[in-house]
């Protein structure tokens, strides 16, 4: 009993120490404006993303589009060049960004359409960054701008996210904050990470 035990904490401290190594990638930038009691009001600067647009579900769309981003970022690209993977991925309801660059972590039916997205390293610009080889993935300027963000931790799940997005929208409106546009899911974790150490985001933007 005492060996099965002792194993068993091992493999959770293994589990942990290699999750949280593998997490350690850039992290989209943004500074607290303000800390209410169950959420945050945070600024963002513009930044560049690449992005896919699908439909389905939360669970499915981010399986879906997370496939395609990651594609581009391992080399599906005219430069056939890896580019590092950052947090968070982003997943938003409806179409994309509507300020598109030609040379990526939001409907007919729009009901469940979902845009995910990558942010880019911050080391590159519209000008290096290498250009999609698969037509689904397009490049993005998102502009600078204020969300309202609640956080909650465990395994994501649709009913989850419903129930955060809910809440973040009750607790704004209690708060006369006015917003724009549809709630964002944010997910900062691989999919093997332990559940008590994962980190995941409901975000809006706010006037």
């Amino acid at each position: 009993m005492i060996i099965t035990l002792f194993v068993i904490v091992l493999v959770l401290v293994i589990w942990s120490i290699y999750s949280y190594f593998a997490s350690r990638v850039e992290q989209a930038e943004y500074s607290v404006v303000k800390n209410e009691k169950e959420y945050e009001i945070r600024s963002y600067p513009s930044h560049i993303v690449a992005q896919t647009t699908v439909t389905g579900s939360y669970s499915e769309s981010m399986n879906k589009g997370f496939t395609i981003v990651a594609s581009y970022i391992f080399g599906a690209n005219t430069k056939k060049q890896n580019i590092a993977m950052t947090s968070p991925v982003v997943m938003q309801e409806g179409g994309s960004e509507k300020i598109a660059m030609t040379a990526p972590v939001v409907v007919g039916n729009e009901k469940e359409t979902r845009t995910i997205s990558f942010g880019m390293p911050k080391s590159y610009t519209p000008d290096t960054l290498p250009t999609p080889t698969d037509e689904r993935v397009k490049i993005v300027e998102v502009p600078a701008k204020q969300v309202a963000v609640i956080r909650f931790s465990g395994y994501r799940t649709d009913t989850r996210i419903e129930t955060m997005e809910k809440k973040l929208l009750d607790l704004l409106s209690k708060d006369t904050i006015e917003i724009i546009g549809k709630p964002s899911y944010a997910g900062y974790n691989a999919p093997w990470t332990p559940p008590w150490m994962t980190r995941n985001e409901v975000l809006i933007e706010i006037r």
